[in-house]
């Protein structure tokens, strides 16, 4: 399990690991939601969608400039762990 410290002393930093912690949070909700998930899978299931929208919002941070701002880590990187994780 990938693990950063939530508190460093420094309230940006602090800040900075509490949003990637929340996105990686959500990122491994929605990877499980959409294995577990047996319902209908068209575009009509709201809750289907709700994972596949949530998992491509945090696909486009991990690779994004605010994430290369607020962290030192390789996007593709922790999303690889996040999907490895069972």
């Amino acid at each position: 399990m990938v693990k950063l410290e939530e508190r460093t002393g420094d309230p940006d930093q602090d800040l900075a690991n509490a949003i990637i912690i929340q996105a990686a949070r959500d990122y491994r909700a929605a990877l499980r939601g959409m294995r577990n998930y047996r319902g209908d899978k068209g575009r009509q299931s709201k809750r289907y969608w709700n994972y596949e929208k949530t998992i491509s919002d945090c696909e486009r941070f991990f690779t994004g400039e605010v994430f290369e701002i607020l962290s030192d880590l390789d996007g593709n990187w922790l999303m690889k762990k996040l999907k490895n994780e069972k």
